[in-house]
């Protein structure tokens, strides 16, 4: 029998995949725990339409983050922090802190998990960090830090 998984099965395949088992593995285990359905010529036909859907989505997702990358690359955000003496700070940029700022300056909101700090920022001066948009798109910005 040919089912359509609905959802990851260990050793037999991905959530969307066409699959054949036997028929009592998928009466007796697949069906009734909801894993799996029939797979009819309109339940593959509605499986299609889905995938269509989602590759479409994934695609303006890209697209609008191309976009943002293209307005965020080289921007310059200016932070102020409490500091002390030979130009070293009293705590460190966070990237919330770098986040707040775009948001303020730029008026982009920004999740603060995707952007990246190769190390922390303790000192004044310019530092760089990574904005993660999507899968293989980021940005770089430049973030000045002041007293």
């Amino acid at each position: 029998m040919k089912v359509i998984l609905l959802e990851d099965v260990k050793k037999l395949g991905k959530a969307g995949e066409i699959v054949k088992v036997s028929d009592g593995y998928a009466r007796n285990m697949l069906l009734p725990k909801q894993l799996a359905k029939e797979a009819t010529a309109g339940n593959i036909r509605a499986l299609e339409k889905q995938k269509a859907q989602k590759e479409e989505e994934l695609a303006q997702e890209k697209a609008s983050a191309e976009e943002m990358k293209k307005k965020l690359q080289g921007k310059v955000v200016q932070l102020k922090s409490k500091g002390g003496e030979g130009g070293r700070l009293f705590g460190a940029v966070t990237n919330m802190d770098i986040a707040a700022a775009i948001q303020d300056q730029f008026g982009f909101e920004i999740d603060k998990k995707k952007i990246r700090i190769p190390e922390p920022i303790k000192t004044v001066g310019d530092h760089t960090a990574e904005i993660r948009l999507f899968t293989e798109i980021n940005a770089t910005i430049k973030v000045k830090v002041s007293v």
